[in-house]
This record gives C-alpha cells, sequence and structure tokens, in this order.
C-alpha cells in the first residue's frame, strides 16, 4: 500500500510542478455532481481495504478506495450502521467519495450530517505532503474541523487517502407509517412532531402522502405509533422505499428533466415553484423535479425564492451547469474559502471548477 501512496504522491508533485490539472474519482458513481470535469484522472481505487475496525468504540477506519458497500457489509455483520444513510448512486461507490461528496441519507434530519461523523482523516495535498488531522475517538479535537472541511468538498483541497468515521448500531426496531394530507398540513405536523419526544428517524412528503419511519426501542416505536396514526406499512415495502429515496431511483427522481436541491429552514412553508417537488428531512430538503431546463432568469428566480425563505438552491443533477450549479456564496466566504483551497493545493491542480 505504501507503494500505492508514494505513487500518489509522484503524480501530485509532477502536476503541481506542470500545473495539470488532476481529477480525483473513486468508482465514479458521483461524477454528475457538481460543475465540469476537468483534468488527468487519478483512480483511487487501488488503494483499498479496512484499516481498523473496533465496534465496542464505534468507530471505523478506511483508505479512500474502499468500496462503501464493503464498509455497510462489515458494519452490518456486527449490527452497526453509518447513520447518515449515505447513497451509493452506483455499485462503484467509495468511501474517499462518500466523504468529498458530503451526501447524506434519509435518515440525516435525526442522526446528523456526513461532516459530524467524521472523526479524523489524512490528506495528500497539493505539495505532496501527508497531513493527518483530528483522530479515531470522539473526543478527540485536534484538527477536528479540518477533517469536516474535507465533507462535501469534492476533492478540492485534496487528496483524501484516509478517514475514521463514528458508526452507531442499528435500531432495535423500525416501522414506517403513511398518512394522505397536503403539503401545508404535512410541514404543520412535522413541525408539530419535531417538538416532541418521538423516534422519528426519516420523513417524506410526495403526492400528497407523507411518509414517516421510525426507530428505536420497541416500546418507544409502538408508542409512536399510536401517537402519529395513518397506516403501517409492511417492513419489505418500506425498507424498499426508504431505500428508493437515498438513491433516488424512486419515481419521483425518474424522467428527463432537472433536479434541484432546496435546502430551507424545517419551519419554512410551502415555496411556491413551477415544478414537481418532494420534501424529506422534516422539511429542510425539498426536491424540485422540473420537465426541462431552467435558463439563467430561472435559475435566478428559483434561487431567489429560496433564498427568501431562508434556504439556497442546488442544480443537483442534470441541467444547464452555465447557469450556475452551486448557490452563490457571500463575497467574504467566498473569499475565506479561495484562501483555503491556495493554503492545501497552491497550484490549484485538484479537481479544478468542480465546485465553483
Amino acid at each position: 500500500m505504501q507503494a500505492i501512496v508514494e505513487q500518489f504522491r509522484q503524480t501530485i508533485v509532477a502536476a503541481s510542478a506542470a500545473g495539470t490539472a488532476l481529477r480525483l474519482r473513486g468508482g465514479g458513481s458521483k461524477d454528475w455532481y457538481g460543475q465540469q470535469l476537468e483534468g488527468e484522472l487519478l483512480d483511487t481505487r487501488a488503494y483499498a481495504g479496512i484499516i481498523d475496525y473496533e465496534p465496542t468504540e464505534l468507530v471505523i477506519t478506511a483508505r479512500c478506495g474502499t468500496p462503501l458497500a464493503e464498509i455497510e457489509a462489515a458494519l452490518a455483520a456486527r449490527n452497526q450502521m453509518l447513520a447518515f444513510e449515505p447513497p451509493h448512486f452506483g455499485p462503484g461507490a467509495t468511501i474517499g467519495g462518500v466523504v468529498a461528496s458530503g451526501l447524506s441519507g434519509p435518515r440525516r434530519s435525526s442522526a446528523g450530517a456526513l461532516r459530524d461523523f467524521v472523526l479524523g482523516a489524512v490528506l495528500m495535498d497539493g505539495r505532496g505532503e501527508r497531513l493527518a488531522f483530528g483522530g479515531q475517538v470522539m473526543k478527540n479535537v485536534a484538527g477536528y474541523d479540518v477533517s469536516r472541511l474535507l465533507a462535501g468538498s469534492l476533492g478540492t483541497l485534496g487528496l483524501i487517502l484516509e478517514v475514521s468515521l463514528k458508526v452507531l448500531p442499528l435500531p432495535l426496531r423500525e416501522a414506517t407509517v403513511r398518512l394522505e394530507c397536503a403539503e401545508i398540513a404535512a410541514l404543520r405536523l412535522l413541525n408539530e412532531w419535531a417538538g416532541k419526544p418521538l423516534p422519528i428517524a426519516a420523513s417524506c412528503w410526495h403526492d400528497d402522502v407523507l411518509s414517516v419511519r421510525l426507530s428505536g426501542a420497541d416500546a418507544a416505536v409502538a408508542e409512536a405509533l399510536h401517537t402519529l396514526g395513518g397506516e403501517v406499512v409492511e417492513s419489505s415495502e418500506a425498507l424498499l422505499f426508504w431505500a428508493a429515496l437515498r438513491e433516488q431511483t424512486h419515481a419521483f427522481f425518474s424522467g428527463a428533466g432537472s433536479l434541484w436541491r432546496l435546502s430551507l429552514p424545517p419551519q419554512a412553508s410551502a415555496v411556491i415553484l413551477k415544478g414537481r417537488q418532494l420534501i424529506e428531512w422534516g422539511g429542510a430538503q425539498r426536491w424540485l423535479k422540473l420537465d426541462g431546463d431552467a435558463d439563467v432568469a430561472g435559475a435566478q428566480r428559483i434561487r431567489q425564492t429560496v433564498a427568501a425563505a431562508g434556504g439556497h438552491a442546488t442544480l443537483f443533477r442534470g441541467g444547464d451547469k452555465s447557469v450556475g450549479v452551486f448557490h452563490p456564496l457571500a463575497p467574504a466566504v467566498a473569499q475565506i474559502h479561495q484562501r483555503l483551497r491556495l493554503s492545501f493545493d497552491p497550484a490549484s491542480i485538484f479537481n479544478r471548477h468542480r465546485m465553483y
């Protein structure tokens, strides 16, 4: 494995000296995410394998090219999980790509985002130097924020060589219920329930149907089922539903057109925009599906509407990326972000233009 790391280092040093762009890539399952792809391919899949897994400590450490499926299988064998439910979006997903993309699944609203589970990381920067941040214990503070910065960085800060993640036990019981209600009523219910001690682990509203997943101790789930009411969904059907939502194989996401991700305060009311919507995370994540592409003016209208409600909008999949994939940063934040990138990658070789 050391020979592979040395090969990475030589490639990075040579690219930095020549000013050649590098495209960091694992399984390529999220190549469509972000702005344009550019540069010579640096494939991370050879640097794979679980380095350390201690179930009693609730921590797993793995190399960047390790398949996500391999990690999930190892955890499931010990009745544990990655609680943020990262989407695969393809069979080749690697743990390095999971962290770099920073995406979380349906359980994010109750368990936390991916970045909340990153305990430590080893990074190779644009100088070819190996840098270690954080550690393998939950109380480790040194370098903790730097490790979290890698979540969602899309490989623009450097090559993530290794990562340590906090894991959690699988819930003792799960159940899913469905209720028929309009969007406004669903948002009101979700906000009411958020203020109560209910074991809600995921929610989804679409097409006037609100689905809620409950996770926890048997007694807590049973009481919540009584409180929420609605129709209890058969367990195998519920598993398929939440998996389809996580992997975006649900019918809502199919077909041509562009998909926008709207991030909003959970208490925000319905957002009136052309297109179909699906709401997750208790109202904090809302998907907008357009039949076609939004032009510059259309993208601006979407972002202005969402910003007025206290959120931001991302062109998640499809569409014309010339309108900008990510919501523009405030000027002061953009300057800090640029200085941070240059401190790790002075020659700007990593995943150029992938983020902005």
